[in-house]
């Protein structure tokens, strides 16, 4: 996780991300948004501080998010609010799994996502 002696540092608060289980960029890694080759060419930041994407965690362990204006869920397709739902909460359950483990970092997402990306390997 670390970068340096620091850590990653949040490109919006600009705070330590010091764990993984807190980190944007993995949980968008895990649910397939972003490739393995291009983790490092994205920028870090802690789940909360990307908040349109943190409002679809649904977890009574993750206090909730609330955006305000376009991209506010409440204001969305109900359906494409449910997919994201299940989507986002399932990829930031999975991150909180993650420490500790010592898998390769290929079978960090989803099984659905693991299989796309070993589908694109073969195609």
């Amino acid at each position: 996780m670390a970068k340096c002696e620091r850590g990653y540092l949040c490109d919006v608060c600009g705070g330590e991300v010091a764990e993984m289980y807190d980190s944007d960029l993995y949980l968008s890694f895990v649910i397939g948004l972003i490739e393995p080759r291009a983790l490092l060419a994205h920028p870090e930041r802690h789940i909360r501080c990307n908040p349109v994407q943190a409002q679809f965690i649904v977890d009574e362990r993750f206090p909730p998010v609330t955006v305000e204006g376009s991209f506010d869920k409440r204001q969305l397709d109900p359906e494409y609010v449910r997919t994201q739902e299940a989507l986002v909460t399932r990829g930031w359950q999975r991150l909180q799994e993650l420490p500790g483990q010592s898998l390769p970092l290929i079978e960090y997402p989803l099984p659905e996502i693991r299989e796309r990306l070993a589908q694109r390997g073969r195609g």
